[in-house]
């Protein structure tokens, strides 16, 4: 049996945003999304992680809550899922889907992009609580 690709681990990111409430769904297909196995070595260091499996997502961007319209993007908004810490989470956990666990760390990602707060968060998303 082979381990989920990065294809697979895009298309369930992608169904989790189809499955977002409005008015958040249209925004969210809007932000790129981005499949790594692991984060790069500049950006682990920079988080301060010890080990390239302790980050499972990443935003890359301006919050909406702090968007200007002076602000001159380099690049369209970005969230980053790396492929094999949401894998080696998955099976630690034993406890939820790979969809599921996809779904929420996707999420988790969105909130730092539309400046949600822990119970926004658990209105979308009912594992976080």
């Amino acid at each position: 049996m082979l381990a989920p690709d990065a294809a697979l681990i895009e298309q369930m990111a992608h169904e989790a945003v189809v499955s977002l409430p409005e008015p958040y769904r249209q925004a969210a297909t809007r932000i790129v999304l981005r499949i790594e196995d692991f984060a790069a070595d500049d950006v682990l260091k920079a988080l301060g992680c010890e080990s390239p499996f302790d980050l499972t997502g990443l935003y890359e961007g301006i919050p909406l809550t702090e968007k200007s319209i002076s602000d001159q993007p380099l690049h369209p908004d970005l969230i980053w899922l790396f492929r094999r810490p949401i894998l080696d989470e998955w099976i630690e956990r034993g406890d939820v889907s790979l969809q599921e666990l996809v779904s929420h760390v996707l999420v988790h990602e969105l909130a730092h992009h539309f400046g949600w707060s822990d119970a926004d968060i658990a209105r979308i998303d009912p594992w976080w609580e």
